[in-house]
């Protein structure tokens, strides 16, 4: 069964870009982690917090994917937002990035994104990938003002 997908068809209606979903069983009870964003890109507040963790847990509830117990959390990204649409990478452009693509890894500031690439300056050089290359990124700093 795949989380992820039930999040977004339960969370998607409801305003919320599913960022991340990631399932630990380093304890007994499953812990399954949430990570939302709001697709008007307006600040998660913990109310949106509350509202997506009820109607998903909901749905967890329905779907009974784990045996007994499980632990829902579901968060707003903060500084470990994961970067993986052109929107996004938009959004932060200016800002360093954790980024691994194939064998590379390396932290640049990302300096342009169109829909099908995105330019990184890396130790002030230029580096420009496909959305199609690049396995994860992830904010490096966060923004001083809310984006």
């Amino acid at each position: 069964m795949d989380l992820a997908q039930a999040a977004a068809e339960v969370l998607t209606p409801l305003g919320f870009e599913v960022l991340e979903v990631n399932v630990s069983h380093k304890t007994r009870t499953p812990r399954v982690l949430v990570r939302i964003d709001r697709w008007d890109e307006g600040t998660v507040s913990v109310g949106d917090v509350q509202t997506a963790s009820e109607a998903f847990g909901l749905e967890l509830d329905r779907l009974d994917p784990f045996q007994g117990r499980y632990q829902l959390e579901v968060e707003s990204p903060g500084a470990k937002r994961p970067l993986f649409r052109a929107r996004h990478f938009a959004r932060f452009h200016d800002l360093a990035a954790k980024v691994r693509s194939g064998e590379r890894s390396f932290t640049g500031v990302i300096r342009e994104a169109s829909d099908t690439n995105v330019v990184f300056e890396v130790d002030g050089e230029r580096l420009e990938l496909t959305l199609h290359d690049i396995d994860t990124a992830r904010l490096a700093e966060w923004p001083s003002e809310p984006r």
